[in-house]
């Protein structure tokens, strides 16, 4: 969990806080990663990282060859270059109660994010709303949305991504 959270700080958020450049697409060498970390009083290894990578239930890393990136939820500039996808009819926002208000007349909008962040199923979007609190699973008329124009990718570990969704296209009830 920790190097979880420490690969995810700095390869979504702050790669600049230990000297890490991320390219246009958010890939990093590997070694520079593993220097960049070290040189802050993080060791990791090669293999612990291949670990964690391979173990994180919710897949948020990439390695290809000798790069590894994020899967999505960057608030640095990347272009993760995801071609558009046919969504499935319906997809599924966790949120928490409080934010119903808010999301009620302006939707669901990325925040700091470059997109909202939608789940396969329920049962994704509940564990992504306990992250907060007592979860609110939200269902999105993703079907309609793209009938209406609306654009979705769908990253490497199966998180939907559209740029907004609008208020008429939730179902707030369940």
């Amino acid at each position: 969990m920790r190097v979880s959270k420490y690969l995810s700080k700095h390869l979504r958020h702050q790669p600049e806080r230990i000297g890490l450049t991320l390219d246009a697409h958010g890939w990093t060498e590997i070694d520079a990663l593993l220097r960049a970390a070290a040189d802050h009083g993080f060791r990791i290894t090669r293999a612990e990282l291949d670990h964690v990578v391979a173990v994180n239930d919710k897949k948020r890393f990439t390695i290809e060859g000798t790069r590894i990136r994020a899967a999505q939820g960057h608030t640095v500039p990347v272009d993760l270059d995801l071609p558009p996808a046919e969504p499935p009819a319906y997809l599924y926002h966790g949120t928490v109660a409080a934010r119903l208000p808010a999301i009620r007349t302006e939707g669901l909008r990325p925040m700091a994010r470059h997109h909202v962040h939608l789940s396969p199923d329920r049962e994704t979007a509940t564990r992504v709303g306990a992250r907060r609190g007592r979860p609110v699973v939200l269902a999105v008329d993703a079907g309609a949305m793209r009938r209406a124009g609306h654009v979705f990718h769908v990253s490497a570990n199966g998180v939907w991504l559209t740029a907004t969704v609008p208020p008429q296209f939730i179902r707030f009830t369940g």
